[in-house]
């Protein structure tokens, strides 16, 4: 027997993944839809005997191929004819997903409506008939409660045991289906079309609903209470911000950052050793067991250690957006973003980028336009992720001992004012012909459902790991050969290496930095492949081999590199010029992975890295050269 194919589509929030979930549970393959970054989910289930294959569509208010969701839900039934296709409804939002359901039978497609979230329903007073819908529509309607995983198995039986040919659209949806059209037939303007258009479907939502669905008074619902508190006013922004530090501090401090040193720590400590007695045992070549051990399992390690890391921040993010937090966020950080040329749900890719920018660049996915998505990205760079911090840290400590605090702290608000600076320009520049939308839907408040939260970010995860990983592995080989190689072949002298050659032509370019030696110069390369690499390189090229970039350890590591010929080859001017270079160029090669993975394109990772490192170049000149002229040399 031929395997049924079965659509899932819907409005956001209305449950849908957590039927897909509860659905098809480890049995789904995670991919990207053909030119764009949306989440292309699929799975399948055996039930009785019989191979089923469900497809979640992305959650979309309509198929108007505006947004990125819009684009691939109107893509896949102008090019595919799923056996089933099952619209999942918001049963305590009926009237507003009823839109997407109608659009839907305007181009015929077949449905089973799916009434989830009854239980909801039910609280907040509204009772639906299922047979009077049924009748209204033409089409099976079913119900479940999302969470409930005996509900939602009786959509298998549905599944296997409905026609779709046995079912027509109502008298009343072919009358509709007529007169839209008669409209789009009419001499009338387009805009006058589609608005008429829009009228036609929710007069025919005000006749299904007065017919099938009752509606009784209730008081004010949970949701509505707490909106006062977490939506609106000062509170709101309060508890927003008490909200971010404890996801930071369960990333950063309590469980991400603690594991993810530890596994650093393993592949630093016992793998590359073990590996390299095992090569050297084994009679293997020097430059192999340095390309393995130093470039390979080094490089790839990096990207391994970040991975406790990113499952943390993507649960915590998975968790609150399962509660419907997430969507209050963004309705509150609406007005502000707006300023910057970004919508409110821009403020979290942002926020995360504080924390590191690889999963903030990911979360842009999450934006509702390409503009947004694509700003939110080329502007994340420009804050101070943690990678950034012991670099900052170290060199205020160095030069500037008695304000190291706020020299920092300065460096986090340049970042900022920078980031919002650069997404008003490419608002209003490179993307001005794009448009800028912000539909959100405040769902009510719930507790989310754990397989949905560690299935999304287990799906996040995999995905870094998988993509970033593959340009990692190769950017890892590249900086070793280039430190250790030069034209007449492997040198043990940095000094004569590709890599000094290399610093020492960028060097020349931050002459009027102040900061133009080649160890400068070679320490800004290796950065790009990490941020802390700066630390390191400077470290060794200067002779203080032994640094730390742990809190405690800062002042004695910045004393034991300025008694280094640093001390005297940077003055505090020029070290402050060479802190806002650090603070703002080029993302690491994992966040530029990550861009290329996310647009897909080559052309905006290589935009992002040359971009960032001219407005990094022309803001450290500001600082040098204006210190100069205000005496500060």
């Amino acid at each position: 027997m031929a395997a049924l194919s079965v659509a899932l589509t819907g409005n956001p929030n209305t449950g849908k993944s957590t039927i897909f979930n509860e659905l098809t549970g480890a049995r789904q393959k995670i991919g990207n839809w053909p030119g764009v970054t949306v989440d292309k989910k699929v799975g399948v289930v055996e039930y009785n005997g019989r191979k089923i294959s469900v497809i979640d569509l992305p959650g979309t208010y309509s198929i108007n191929a505006r947004s990125q969701e819009e684009q691939v839900v109107s893509n896949y039934f102008n090019e595919n004819k799923p056996d089933i296709v099952v619209n999942i409804i918001d049963a305590s939002n009926i009237s507003r997903n009823l839109f997407l359901t109608i659009q839907l039978m305007e181009n015929g497609i077949p449905l089973i409506i799916n009434l989830n979230m009854m239980d909801e329903a039910e609280r907040h007073g509204i009772k639906i008939d299922m047979k009077k819908l049924e009748d209204a529509f033409g089409m099976p309607v079913t119900n479940t409660v999302g969470r409930s995983n005996a509900s939602v198995r009786t959509l298998l039986d549905v599944f296997t045991n409905t026609r779709m040919s046995n079912y027509q659209p109502s008298e009343l949806i072919k009358a509709h289906i007529e007169r839209v059209k008669t409209i789009r037939q009419s001499n009338s303007a387009a805009s006058k079309i589609e608005e008429e258009i829009i009228s036609a479907r929710y007069d025919l939502i005000d006749k299904i609903m007065a017919s099938a669905v009752t509606v009784s008074a209730a008081g004010k619902t949970l949701t509505e209470k707490l909106d006062l508190f977490l939506a609106n006013g000062v509170s709101s922004l309060l508890i927003m911000l008490a909200a971010f530090w404890l996801m930071f501090q369960i990333a950063f401090n309590w469980i991400g950052q603690p594991l993810a040193d530890e596994l650093g720590g393993f592949f630093e400590e016992t793998i590359a050793p073990a590996a390299t007695e095992a090569m050297a045992s084994a009679g293997v070549a020097g430059w192999m067991q340095s390309l393995v051990s130093d470039g390979i399992i080094t490089g790839v390690g990096a990207v391994l250690s970040f991975v406790p890391l990113i499952f943390t921040l993507f649960l915590c993010l998975s968790f609150l957006d399962g509660t419907g937090y997430m969507a209050r966020v963004a309705f509150v950080m609406d007005p502000i973003m707006r300023r910057a040329g970004l919508s409110g749900k821009g403020i979290m890719p942002l926020v995360m980028g504080f924390g590191c920018g690889v999963p903030a660049i990911m979360g842009a996915r999450a934006l509702d336009t390409n503009k947004d998505r694509m700003i939110s990205i080329l502007v994340t760079p420009f804050l101070t992720c943690n990678a950034k911090v012991p670099v900052l840290m170290l060199f205020a400590a160095m030069f500037f001992p008695d304000n190291a605090a706020n020299i920092v702290f300065l460096m986090y608000v340049i970042g900022v004012a920078v980031a919002i600076l650069m997404a008003k320009i490419l608002s209003t520049t490179t993307f001005k012909e794009q448009q800028s939308t912000f539909l959100l839907e405040l769902p009510p408040y719930r507790l989310p459902d754990v397989k949905t939260v560690l299935l999304e970010a287990w799906d996040k995860g995999k995905g870094y790991l998988i993509k970033a990983g593959t340009i990692i592995f190769a950017m890892s080989v590249l900086i070793w050969f280039l430190s250790n190689f030069n034209s007449d072949g492997m040198t043990e002298d940095m000094d004569n290496s590709y890599l000094a050659s290399i610093g020492s032509a960028a060097s020349t370019v931050f002459a009027p930095q102040g900061f133009d030696t080649w160890e400068s110069g070679a320490a800004i390369v290796t950065g790009v492949m990490a941020k802390e690499a700066v630390v390191s390189t400077m470290g060794i090229l200067y002779g203080a081999d032994e640094l730390s970039t742990e809190d405690e350890d800062i002042q004695n590591s910045a004393q034991a590199l300025f008694s280094t010929t640093l001390g005297q080859t940077f003055t505090p001017l020029a070290a402050l010029a060479f802190m806002i270079f650090t603070q703002l160029y080029s993302p690491c090669v994992t966040a530029l992975g990550t861009i290329k993975k996310e647009t897909q394109s080559w052309k905006w990772m290589a935009f992002a890295f040359f971009y960032t490192c001219a407005v990094a170049w022309v803001v450290s000149l500001i600082v040098y050269q204006g210190g100069k002229l205000l005496g500060f040399e």
